[in-house]
């Protein structure tokens, strides 16, 4: 799976409920879950850090489709692009 099939899969799954909540209360939810990744980074358990790096990814790309941003896309022009002009 590459980052735009994950992007649609989670729209596909999470969008209606993203949207109602809304924006600001999504971005929330993704602050917290970096909490929760800090935490596990702090105690190191491998375990929680997958499940927290998952979820961090999941509500960043919840974050993207409602802003209507194609994350692999964007991820392409900052960091590729950029890495090519270097050549």
């Amino acid at each position: 799976m590459d980052i735009r099939e994950a992007q649609e899969y989670i729209k596909t799954r999470y969008y209606d409920r993203d949207s109602t909540r809304g924006l600001y209360a999504t971005f929330t939810w993704f602050v917290e879950e970096v909490g929760e990744l800090a935490e596990a980074l702090i105690k190191y358990r491998r375990e929680s850090l997958e499940e927290e790096i998952a979820d961090v990814f999941a509500w960043l790309l919840s974050i993207a489709n409602l802003l209507g941003i194609d994350l692999e896309e964007a991820f392409r022009k900052k960091y590729l692009a950029s890495e090519n002009q270097q050549s």
